[in-house]
């Protein structure tokens, strides 16, 4: 039974990829997620387990050993100029939380999850230290790659960086092709939808006018509007709640609608059965910050193999700076 950790957890995305991956051969032995919103979420979908909260207040001797990392932790700027400040570069942002439980648990593999922007990110300074931390921690066997949802089944143009670290450097890991599954924005919507997701008259036409404008403007910016026949949507954010503009769809004879939470559960891969136990607004949050579950699957299932390849763990001698 390969054990695995949770940071960042949200709704669980990343651990139900990992889950889905290896039949349910996966132990999660240790979760953190700060918002209570999203922790009542994870609790109902996983009653039996102890959601601990803020990392940052979690002490490393607390947290079990494991064979994997997840985490889909914020992208956040580093304080300190350059690499010469060493392990000080991450201090203050929520990768250090990472870096500090690698080197001390020195678990097999990670995957980390974050925007696609992280590879460009302060003109890739950003990525560049986190790299060199993962080195210098451990994990100098490490690849990242730029995947997008509707390649792995899924009816939405989400990108997102994945990064996968191991521990020994002989192990050999390539991240999946895409699996070229045709798919359409009407095998995520529900046959009978409530009045309530329909857009108001005042706010299509705030949609109508914004997007006018934007165009006046050269800008390309504006609602985003599907039907059942559409290949893929626009990414689902975190504040698709306010008005729903990313992803509208085609009504006959009135205004588009929002899709529902149920869809926007769809859209990222849950299954039906995923309990919703929070408010739309909550739920649209939770969605959009979660990740593209059969993205991740495709990666897990991958790690899984090249795990499965180590014979006998290999531990790299760590190279960390000293703390000030």
């Amino acid at each position: 039974m390969i054990k695995i950790i949770d940071l960042f957890a949200g709704i669980g995305g990343i651990r139900r990829g990992f889950e889905n991956a290896s039949k349910g051969k996966i132990k999660c032995v240790f979760t953190s997620e700060w918002d209570k919103y999203a922790a009542q979420t994870y609790e109902a979908n996983y009653p039996n387990e102890t959601i601990n909260g803020d990392i940052t207040e979690v002490d490393t001797n607390d947290i079990p050993k494991h064979d994997i990392l997840l985490a889909g932790f914020p992208c956040q700027p580093f304080s300190q100029a350059g690499l010469k400040k060493g392990f000080n570069d991450t201090r203050g942002t929520l990768f250090f939380d990472i870096e500090r439980i690698l080197i001390e648990k020195q678990p097999q593999a990670f995957l980390l999850e974050n925007v696609k922007r992280l590879k460009t990110h302060d003109g890739g300074r950003t990525l560049k230290v986190i790299l060199e931390h993962l080195r210098l921690a451990g994990y100098s066997n490490v690849k990242y790659e730029v995947l997008r949802a509707r390649d792995f089944g899924l009816p939405q143009n989400r990108e997102r960086i994945f990064i996968v670290g191991f521990l020994n450097n002989e192990v050999e890991f390539n991240f999946p092709k895409p699996t070229n599954i045709e798919v359409s924005v009407g095998d995520i919507l529900e046959k009978k939808v409530d009045s309530k997701y329909t857009i108001s008259d005042k706010l299509w036409e705030g949609h109508q006018r914004r997007k006018r404008e934007n165009k006046l403007k050269g800008k390309g910016f504006g609602y985003g509007m599907v039907d059942e026949n559409s290949e893929y949507t626009n990414t689902i954010s975190a504040r698709y709640y306010k008005d729903g503009s990313e992803i509208l769809l085609k009504q006959k004879g009135k205004n588009p609608r929002k899709i529902t939470p149920r869809e926007a559960a769809r859209l990222q891969g849950f299954p039906d059965d995923f309990k919703i136990m929070v408010s739309d607004a909550q739920a649209y949050k939770q969605f959009g910050n979660s990740v593209a579950v059969k993205v991740v699957e495709a990666v897990a299932e991958e790690m899984l193999k090249s795990l499965k390849s180590i014979k006998a763990p290999k531990k790299n001698k760590l190279q960390v700076p000293e703390l000030a």
